[in-house]
């Protein structure tokens, strides 16, 4: 799994078999430095063959639709679908950034029950999981290797701050079920189990 930062989002390429998957994008705009930051990782455009997004916001989703047009394919969570065109609005409000939305009807939607297969067909092993605390549409991509990606998902270390959400208590459960080595944050650093 290789790290790029070209912006205020971590985002992550990992390498499978037979393809490679993108996780997260940054803003609108950042097309220029993202292609910077795949040619000083090794990376060639043409082996990010699927984007997943982690939800919706525009700090994750801004390349989403320039991507596509690139040729990388877009998998949409079922639980997303409602969520994809939100940050249009935002985007328009900004004449000066250059933002494609995203294509729905080019995407490939799944469900986490089916993730497993979607991911073996890019020779990744692991799931998707809904983990919807920070908002309806955030999921977590959990590897069999032990990594772990969960956008802006509120990190372990604050769990007890957050007694009354239940809903963040029950997505670390789900998480922690799959016993996770590391936790790779959107904007935080990686911590290490």
């Amino acid at each position: 799994m290789i790290k790029l930062r070209y912006g205020n989002t971590n985002t992550f390429y990992i390498p499978g078999a037979d393809g490679g998957l993108l996780v997260d994008t940054d803003w609108a705009g950042t097309l220029p430095q993202f292609f910077k930051a795949i040619k000083a990782a090794g990376i060639e455009l043409k082996a990010i063959t699927a984007l997943l997004v982690t939800h919706y916001h525009p700090d994750h989703m801004g390349l989403a639709g320039e991507l596509q047009q690139l040729g990388v394919k877009l998998l949409i969570v079922d639980v997303q679908r409602p969520f994809v065109h939100v940050p249009d609005g935002i985007f328009a409000r900004d004449r000066r950034l250059s933002y494609r939305a995203a294509d729905e009807n080019a995407a490939t939607v799944i469900s986490c029950e089916r993730s497993r297969e979607v991911l073996k067909a890019l020779g990744i092993d692991g799931e998707i999981l809904p983990t919807p605390s920070h908002s309806e549409d955030s999921v977590s991509l959990i590897l069999d290797d032990g990594s772990c990606l969960v956008g802006d998902l509120e990190p372990l270390a604050y769990l007890e701050a957050y007694d009354a959400n239940p809903g963040l208590k029950s997505d670390w459960e789900q998480i922690l079920s799959r016993h996770p080595k590391r936790i790779l944050y959107a904007h935080a650093n990686e911590q290490r189990l």
